[in-house]
C-alpha cells in the first residue's frame, strides 16, 4: 500500500499543489537468513532497531549488547540485523555460516535478514527507506560503516539513526525504550 500525502505549497499558479509519495516501512519486503519472508507489519506497536551487521568487524562485539537490549525490552522492541559485506568485506560468510556464528558466539535470537547491500546501486529497499527523507519523511543519511543503527517508532516512523560508535545499550537509545 502506498501512502500519498498532499502537501500544499505556495503556488506560482492558483490551485497548484505538490504531491509527495511516502511508502510505509511495513510494506517493504525482505527475507530472513533462512530465506523466509519477514512481515514487518507484524511489529506494528513495537519499536524496531535496524542494524547492518558483520562478523569480522571491530564492532562485532555489539552483537552481545544487541542481544542484551532485545532481552531487556521484549514487549517494546524488535531488533533486526542485516548482514552486509560492503565495508572491507567484513561479512564474507553465507547464510548458514552467519547464523552459526551469531548463535555460537553471541546467542543471537533476534531476527537476522538475508545478506543485503545498505548503500550503492544495489541498495536494498529497506535501506533506501531508512536513508532517504523522500521515503521516510524525516531525514537523509548514509550508512558509514557496519553496526549503524536506525530506530523506528511503534507507528513505523523513523525516530533517528546512530553511528557504529554508539553502543546499542547507550542511553541515547535506551531512554527511548522506557
Amino acid at each position: 500500500m502506498k501512502i500519498i500525502n498532499k502537501i500544499k505549497t505556495t503556488p506560482k499558479k492558483k490551485g497548484v499543489e505538490t504531491i509527495k509519495s511516502f511508502q510505509s516501512i511495513y510494506d517493504i519486503k525482505i527475507n530472513s537468513l533462512d530465506n523466509k519472508a519477514i512481515d514487518l507489519a507484524n511489529y506494528k506497536g513495537k519499536k524496531i532497531l535496524f542494524v547492518n551487521v558483520a562478523s569480522k568487524c571491530g564492532f562485532t562485539k555489539q552483537y552481545k549488547d544487541l542481544q542484551k537490549l532485545y532481552n531487556t525490552y521484549p514487549d517494546k522492541l524488535m531488533i533486526i540485523g542485516s548482514p552486509c559485506n560492503q565495508f572491507s568485506q567484513q561479512e564474507p560468510g553465507n547464510a548458514s555460516e552467519i547464523q552459526l556464528f551469531c548463535e555460537r558466539n553471541y546467542g543471537v535470537t533476534f531476527i537476522m535478514t538475508e545478506k543485503i547491500d545498505v548503500k550503492g546501486a544495489n541498495q536494498h529497499p529497506l535501506y533506501e527507506w531508512l536513508t532517504s527523507k523522500q521515503k521516510n519523511n524525516k531525514k537523509n543519511s548514509s550508512v558509514k560503516w557496519n553496526f549503524q543503527k536506525y530506530l523506528i517508532d511503534e507507528k513505523g516512523e523513523l525516530i533517528d539513526y546512530y553511528y557504529s560508535i554508539t553502543s546499542p545499550i547507550s542511553s541515547k537509545i535506551t531512554k527511548l525504550l522506557r
